[in-house]
């Protein structure tokens, strides 16, 4: 039976330490490496949340810069929109460029001045496009009943148009693009009706469409039109 020195039972237990202290090294270091890892991803995580959010933060903002709307919210101007039709009649519809508002703002035959009963349902469509639809182009179109010719009907709407540009500009809709266009006798709601016929009256009016910054405007539609 071989016994061990002392020298040799040193030597051998130095190689277990020396052994054992490299195994925990290396635990550590491991460790290190998989803490360094964890937060590289964390890092690399929240860096791209917060581009995530930024992100979405800047559609959010332009797409209110597409729908017209610098202050208030969509279900705000849906009230307004159910007033302005319950109230005053309007028929609002969405259509390719934005939001078309069909008032009843009608002109007496042969005239282009406005009718002193139809100012209050232009005050209340003045205060809905200064407050949700502030720098949109509103386009005002005006029409007229097939009496005279093609030619003086197209010049009577556009002044019919005008008429109503100036009566909005005087209501503070000022920093919006007001344009006019006539469409004459063309697009009539009663066919044939003029003068005092039934009807005739609906074929002398003004329509305007709202236009929006691209088709999401559409969604500002009623939903109950």
């Amino acid at each position: 039976m071989r016994v061990l020195s002392g020298s040799t039972f040193l030597s051998a237990a130095a190689v277990v330490l020396v052994s054992g202290c490299a195994t925990t090294g290396a635990l550590k270091k491991a460790n290190q490496q998989n803490q360094a890892a964890l937060a590289a991803q964390k890092t690399a995580t929240d860096a791209a949340l917060a581009a995530e959010r930024a992100e979405r933060s800047a559609t959010d903002s332009a797409l209110r810069q597409d729908l017209g709307m610098v202050r208030g919210d969509i279900q705000a101007l849906r009230t307004e929109l159910q007033t302005l039709r319950t109230d005053f009649g309007a028929k609002i519809a969405a259509v390719e460029a934005g939001m078309q508002f069909a008032l009843p703002v009608n002109f007496a035959f042969n005239a282009d001045q406005l009718r002193d009963e139809d100012h209050a349902a232009l005050n209340k469509f003045a205060q809905v496009v200064q407050k949700y639809y502030p720098g949109s182009k509103v386009t005002i179109e005006g029409f007229a009943d097939p009496a005279g010719s093609s030619r003086y009907n197209l010049a009577l709407s556009r002044r019919r148009a005008d008429a109503v540009k100036a009566y909005l500009a005087s209501q503070g809709v000022t920093g919006n693009e007001l344009a006019t266009v006539g469409y004459g006798e063309t697009r009539l709601v009663t066919p044939g009706a003029w003068g005092d016929k039934p009807g005739a009256e609906l074929n002398r009016r003004v329509v305007f469409v709202i236009e929006n910054k691209g088709s999401t405007g559409i969604a500002l539609a009623p939903e109950n039109p």
